[in-house]
């Protein structure tokens, strides 16, 4: 278990990698008792919904509050342009987002910045949750964002070729994994198959899966004072596993190209043997409407590490209230109908995303629909976040710059970590 450590970290890493933003106190944001008054219309920015469940959850609410409606403003599907568009909003002080459904690990960097307003932890239903994913939508002990959906990177594996090729289960570590590659490889059926995918893109995932290969392998970008650590032979290792993959043909070069949705078709098209990915990928790739080629010959399991099994990367996201926004009570009770369990059970059913409701991880019916659902439970469980930094996106970008480059050939993986150090370090002091 390593959630605990880290989460007693990340109030050292905010404080470390901040470098502006807060209220006199030190506590950043708006408080929550002079900025949740005004009912009436709100808006609610968020990532594309593939699904459609999210406009009837809106319509739900839109008919029962005829006064106080919700509009969905959809941003664009890519989590760094989202995060641009949102910080955009909040520099100019603009009214026109009111609930923000932000990336977990936004939070310091938005509430040091005052760009939300403080929750009331009494009137939110905070005990009924994963601890892990309160903690998600916590600054400096304050809640800022409440916790919707929760997410942990899962290992999704064809089980139709590991049987024909006579492996026993999934793989607890890479060597376990590439063995079982390579007897896959030697089937008839597994010639054109890719061994392994996950996002290495020069985008937000690629610094998910950093950090996810880097814990996998006992290392962490930052250490426990929240000093970056990227030339500790852990991390070192990390990474390798990642640039080996892609050099030797493992990770198909078209990775470097792909996003998640990417990625998902390219599993979904009976193309790739091991997949990281979000739980949402569950749902999908099991549709029987002909979209999947691999319905029904796949399961999950926990990601691989280098030793034994690895450390996932908690995901999710989280709602939180724009400081500048108008009707700000509104927005506290859609938040309230929307994290509420029933509402969450009915997502998660729709779409497969996980819940944040720790009684739902053990609901019958889901656990029906979703076989994985006690793996994904611990995964979360266990997870790790990315570095909670007030300058997140110049601490992401560095991560994407250097790793790509190592990735690409460019330069090599010790190069650009220790590039990478040097540019956390000089963050950190600025």
């Amino acid at each position: 278990m390593r959630r605990t450590p880290l989460i007693g970290m990340l109030a050292g890493v905010a404080l470390t990698l901040a470098a502006c933003g807060g209220d006199g106190d030190g506590n950043g944001g708006g408080k929550a008792e002079d900025g949740l008054t005004g009912r009436g219309p709100i808006t609610f920015a968020t990532g594309k919904d593939r699904s459609g469940n999210l406009q009837k959850m809106i319509d739900a609410w839109n008919a029962a509050h005829p006064q106080e409606k919700v509009r969905i403003i959809e941003l664009p599907d890519e989590p760094n342009d989202q995060r641009q568009q949102m910080v955009q909003n909040a520099t100019t002080r603009s009214d026109a987002y009111t609930v923000l459904n932000l990336d977990v690990v936004w939070t310091a960097e938005f509430a040091a910045n005052r760009w939300l307003v403080e929750l009331p932890k009494d009137e939110l239903d905070l005990a009924s949750l994963l601890p892990a994913t309160v903690a998600t939508g916590e600054y400096r002990g304050r809640l800022y964002a409440m916790p919707l959906n929760s997410d942990a990177g899962l290992l999704y594996y064809r089980t139709d070729l590991l049987k024909k090729a006579g492996v026993a289960g999934p793989p607890k570590t890479w060597a376990e994994m590439w063995a079982a590659c390579d007897k896959v490889k030697a089937l008839p059926e597994g010639e054109d198959v890719d061994c392994f995918l996950t996002e290495v893109g020069k985008n937000e995932g690629l610094t998910v899966s950093t950090a996810e290969a880097v814990a996998s392998a006992g290392g962490a970008i930052l250490d426990a004072s929240g000093k970056p650590a990227v030339t500790s032979p852990q991390a070192q290792a990390g990474v390798r596993f990642l640039v080996d993959a892609m050099k030797d043909g493992r990770m198909p070069r078209a990775a470097l190209t792909l996003d998640g949705e990417g990625g998902r078709r390219h599993f979904q098209a009976g193309r790739l043997l091991f997949h990281r990915q979000w739980p949402y990928q569950y749902e999908l790739a099991n549709a029987d409407d002909g979209s999947s080629k691999v319905a029904g010959k796949f399961a999950v399991a926990p990601i691989p590490g280098r030793n034994g099994p690895g450390t996932a990367n908690l995901g999710g996201h989280n709602f939180a209230i724009s400081a500048f926004a108008t009707n700000k009570a509104t927005a506290l009770d859609f938040i309230r109908y929307m994290a509420d369990a029933k509402q969450q059970k009915a997502d998660a059913l729709a779409t497969g995303k996980a819940p944040t409701v720790a009684a739902l991880y053990d609901d019958p019916e889901l656990v029906k629909k979703y076989p994985f659902l006690p793996t994904l439970k611990t995964a979360i469980e266990n997870a790790e976040p990315r570095p909670a930094a007030v300058r997140y996106g110049d601490v992401t970008a560095a991560i994407q710059g250097a790793v790509y480059d190592a990735l690409s050939g460019r330069t090599s993986s010790d190069k650009a970590l220790a590039d990478l150090q040097s540019r956390l370090t000089q963050i950190a002091s600025s």
